[in-house]
């Protein structure tokens, strides 16, 4: 077992409490995209089962509970199975060989990770942690590629979530290869703005903590320009920064910033 998890039978119940509020989880994950309404969110793994279904994929797993910073997988590793997020939020990210961090997405309760080889072979492409106190089901790939031919409503559920996550990394993809970095800062920063906007004396509170850092690997740039820009953007007014996290004061003038090339 890995430090900062626990592993407890399933039907067991779960709680935990974060050093942080979670974000809204209206939406299944938050990821650099262009518009997130295309994405959509994706149905539960399990929505297509009946409710003796989901008790059988239910009873082939055990539910993990991970502590903020824990690893559920590492990028290079064999496969083992899926994870199947009940709470809190999983960050999958990129390592490429100079140790440079790219955040793929930021996973809620309902999606799964771990993918895309399901069923337990190959290895991983990319590394998964908590990023926040977590519980997830891990459904080994055998027995999860065994159960498809019994319960062919699992097997849509899966081809469902894959298809969701291919969206979702094509769509970076675009935003990485079309757009400037202070472009996708902004994006990001108005997104999180009308996604977890709280009304504040001063303007518009994001009711979620993001690092620097994490703004850094999440936009492909490094944390020190974040720093810089994000000084610059307080500078003019346009946000106020307070620690990890951040007021819009001026969402006009923000927004007005989407089509710098800078």
């Amino acid at each position: 077992m890995q430090e900062g998890t626990s592993s407890i039978p399933f039907p067991r119940s779960v709680s935990h409490r974060s050093d942080q509020a979670d974000p809204d989880t209206s939406s299944s994950a938050l990821i650099l995209a262009e518009n997130q309404t295309v994405i959509g969110k994706l149905p539960s793994l399990l929505a297509h089962l009946s409710a003796r279904e989901r008790e059988i994929v239910l009873s082939h797993g055990r539910r993990k509970v991970y502590y903020k910073g824990a690893t559920l997988f590492n990028q290079g590793t064999p496969h083992d199975g899926i994870y199947l997020i009940e709470s809190g939020r999983i960050r999958v990210f990129y390592i490429s060989p100079s140790g440079r961090e790219i955040t793929l997405a930021y996973w809620y309760p309902g999606n799964f990770v771990g993918g895309p080889e399901v069923f337990g072979t190959g290895l991983h492409s990319w590394t998964g942690v908590a990023a926040s106190n977590s519980s997830a089901v891990w459904l080994p790939g055998k027995q999860l590629k065994a159960l498809i031919t019994e319960i062919p409503a699992l097997a849509i559920g899966i081809i469902e979530g894959l298809a969701f996550k291919g969206k979702c990394y094509s769509t970076m993809a675009q935003m990485l290869g079309t757009r400037s970095a202070t472009e996708r800062l902004v994006h990001l920063l108005l997104h999180l703005t009308d996604t977890y906007g709280i009304p504040d004396e001063a303007g518009i509170f994001i009711g979620a903590a993001f690092t620097h850092a994490d703004f850094a690997h999440m936009v492909g740039a490094t944390r020190q320009w974040v720093t810089i820009f994000l000084k610059r953007l307080q500078n003019d007014g346009i946000i106020q920064c307070r620690k990890s996290q951040i007021v819009v004061r001026d969402r006009t003038a923000l927004a007005a910033m989407q089509n710098v090339q800078t």
